[in-house]
């Protein structure tokens, strides 16, 4: 794919971000676009054919983030890529990662609700995963985000197929007003318990309609 063609919406990069998403001193480039339709969505605009700040390709990206290398590499930090879904922009992510300094910590924020070849593309390149599973229950699950959930739990025991992955993977285990209990939340981390994910944050969303959600 030419460098032209690669150019993709984002919603914006926010640098100087400290133990957020990811190690160190990260800088976050949040994608437009998503293949979930969540009700209390964070980033509403990335579902709005006009919420981009502007389009970029690898090359132009990595020009613009190379004035932190310094802190990365001081701090073990690098690029965390969130949105929306980055994971449907692999391979904008592929091409990147192969002009970046290798040193630099790949951090994917992630709902897994993609095809399999994304995370496949990703997959050399990826150093640790922020996963938002919502809910095990398909139920719940698809009543929040308006799809089912298989595609996430096949790609998460695929991803825990590799060695060391589970140390590699953060869980974010949501209370969603009206949508699941404390009890859901329960069956939620022992399912994850079972796969021998150990690092899970359980937090509660903040309810916020907005004129994005479906």
């Amino acid at each position: 794919m030419s460098e032209s063609r690669n150019r993709v919406p984002i919603i914006g990069v926010v640098r100087h971000r400290l133990a957020v998403d990811g190690q160190g001193v990260t800088t976050l480039v949040a994608f437009h676009g998503c293949t979930l339709r969540c009700r209390y969505c964070l980033n509403a605009q990335c579902l709005s054919v006009e919420g981009f700040s502007r389009t970029i390709t690898p090359a132009e990206l990595l020009n613009e983030v190379m004035i932190d290398n310094l802190y990365f590499l001081a701090t073990g930090g690098g690029i965390t890529f969130g949105g929306g879904e980055p994971a449907i922009r692999s391979k904008f992510i592929d091409a990147f990662c192969q002009m970046a300094p290798p040193e630099w910590h790949i951090t994917l924020e992630t709902a897994l609700n993609v095809d399999r070849s994304h995370l496949e593309r990703l997959l050399p390149h990826v150093h640790q995963y922020i996963i938002d599973i919502k809910d095990v229950d398909p139920e719940i699950y698809k009543r929040y985000t308006g799809l089912d959930n298989r595609r996430v739990l096949d790609n998460m025991q695929w991803l825990l197929g590799h060695d060391g992955m589970a140390d590699r993977i953060m869980v974010r285990v949501p209370h969603i007003p009206d949508f699941n209990t404390d009890e859901d939340v329960r069956r939620t981390r022992d399912y994850l318990a079972t796969l021998g994910i150990t690092h899970i944050d359980e937090f509660t969303y903040q309810r916020r309609e907005s004129s994005g959600e479906s």
